[in-house]
């Protein structure tokens, strides 16, 4: 009773003290109506007319030259059996609805690359209701972004880019877009993760955040409580359709240089090293001494690349670029494109169980290049035989192999053709048809080499394969039985 008492007691007196000061109960509510207020005006409504082709499965007549012998012909053909005469390709119209942000007071408009492919005209609707033609300067699929212009004597409100690594998973975010065509829609949230990669392209690296973004609020800006841009809305998951509370947006650290490059070049200019890489696993990095798994394991280099010029090889796990961390191997390409082409870079490198420091001079990439491999020595001895301390059985490539197992003539190596049954090898998923060329990075054509090896790995804790599948390049670890 006496507790009952004073709670009661304690819960007036709270009354009577927010009754007294409201401001205390007000301040314990965000209120970001100011912030809003000064957003909107910066936010844009896109409508995009998009020209598409109209087919039909119904046949159609062949059409002839004026003034050909058959044209008479063929049509009274066709007529007859009900087969109309070719008609010109007929074309319909289509509209599209997306967002985007003013940047700059000369009119420069960001907005996703999605939202205004294949349009025919582009539309601007400030918050106002003025409409403007948009002129598109740029785009780029890569990182679906895009820069557009518009023309006016009107004072336009641009936002300022903010840093999107310093935005921390807790941190609030406010959207505002044009979602299902309902304009100058605020939205809000919180950053519920960085760094996500969902598949959408080689540079994913994007925020996630629970502010509802749904159909229309791509290209839309994410906004930190500072008005500053961190992201610029561009996909969600939804298995409805609408928001689930699951958007994801495109940082700003990446957005920007983008769209400087865009205004300036009308075009992105990125870096090119000419590497194929790979995750380093816990094994893999437990094989080749690294005392954690970071980085990106260089599976081969492309002929006459950056990388190969500056002694990039094979087996190399390149732990920083330009000062920079990579943490994991996704990061590297990002760190590359976003590299001064022609400049040097400098790379630190995992080769032979310590660190080498190399210059390399960063290329334009100028389309996507595929890593091939050297023509290796083709002089092969027929044997075959058992490698019991790793669970797999190999021969030589043989000519009458090569042919029959369509193995190109400048791929070196054993074949494996039979791997044990619950084996390491097996769990890992090494299988018959895949090529073993290197061991611990040397590489082998003979089994009696390989066997050679095994025998001084006996006591390491794994031993690093190269498998070569149908011309992927894999690295695996395996542990050596005894």
């Amino acid at each position: 009773m006496r507790i009952y008492i004073k709670n009661t007691i304690l819960y007036l007196f709270l009354i009577i003290i927010i009754s007294v000061n409201p401001s205390l109960h007000a301040k314990s509510i965000p209120d970001f109506s100011e912030l809003a207020d000064e957003l909107i005006p910066s936010v844009v409504s896109i409508s995009v007319m998009i020209s598409r082709d109209v087919s039909t499965n119904r046949p159609i007549a062949p059409q002839f030259p004026p003034g050909s012998p058959f044209e008479d012909f063929f049509k009274d053909f066709f007529e007859r059996r009900g087969v109309p005469a070719p008609q010109p390709r007929q074309r319909r119209n289509e509209t599209a609805a997306g967002s985007g942000f003013i940047i700059d007071k000369a009119g420069f408009i960001v907005t996703n690359n999605h939202v205004v492919a294949n349009s025919t005209s582009i539309t601007v609707v400030l918050h106002d209701g003025t409409s403007l033609q948009a002129k598109l300067i740029g785009s780029d699929k890569k990182t679906d972004l895009a820069i557009l212009k518009v023309e006016t004597d009107l004072e336009l409100t641009p936002v300022n880019w903010g840093n999107s690594d310093n935005a921390k998973v807790g941190n609030w975010a406010l959207a505002i877009g044009n979602p299902f065509g309902l304009a100058t829609t605020v939205t809000l949230g919180i950053v519920s993760a960085k760094a996500r990669d969902i598949n959408a392209g080689p540079f994913d690296d994007f925020i996630q955040t629970d502010a509802p973004i749904n159909r229309g609020n791509s290209g839309g800006p994410l906004f930190n409580l500072d008005g500053e841009v961190i992201g610029v809305n561009t996909a969600i998951y939804s298995p409805s359709g609408g928001s689930v509370g699951i958007g994801f947006a495109i940082p700003s650290s990446l957005a920007e240089g983008v769209i400087n490059q865009l205004i300036q070049y009308g075009k992105t200019v990125r870096g090119w090293l000419g590497v194929r890489i790979q995750t380093v696993t816990p094994d893999l990095a437990e094989s080749l001494g690294l005392d954690r798994a970071y980085g990106a394991l260089v599976a081969s280099t492309i002929p006459d690349s950056p990388a190969q010029k500056a002694g990039i090889k094979a087996g190399d796990i390149i732990l920083e670029f330009n000062g920079n961390e990579v943490t994991e191997m996704r990061r590297l390409p990002r760190l590359v494109a976003e590299a001064d082409v022609n400049k040097n870079s400098k790379l630190v490198v995992w080769r032979n169980e310590k660190k080498v420091t190399k210059n390399v001079l960063i290329a334009e990439l100028k389309e996507e290049k595929v890593a091939s491999k050297k023509v290796e020595d083709k002089k092969q001895i027929a044997d075959e035989g058992e490698i019991k301390e790793l669970g797999i059985k190999l021969v030589s490539l043989t000519e009458n192999i090569r042919i029959r197992q369509n193995i190109p003539e400048d791929v070196y190596g054993l074949l494996i053709v039979n791997v044990e049954q619950n084996s390491e090898a097996e769990r890992k998923g090494i299988r018959p048809g895949d090529i073993l060329q290197e061991i611990n990075q040397t590489p082998v054509n003979k089994i009696n080499d390989l066997k050679q090896i095994i025998k001084k790995s006996v006591n390491k804790k794994g031993v690093l394969l190269l498998i070569n599948r149908q011309g992927n390049i894999i690295f695996t670890a395996l542990k050596v039985k005894n």
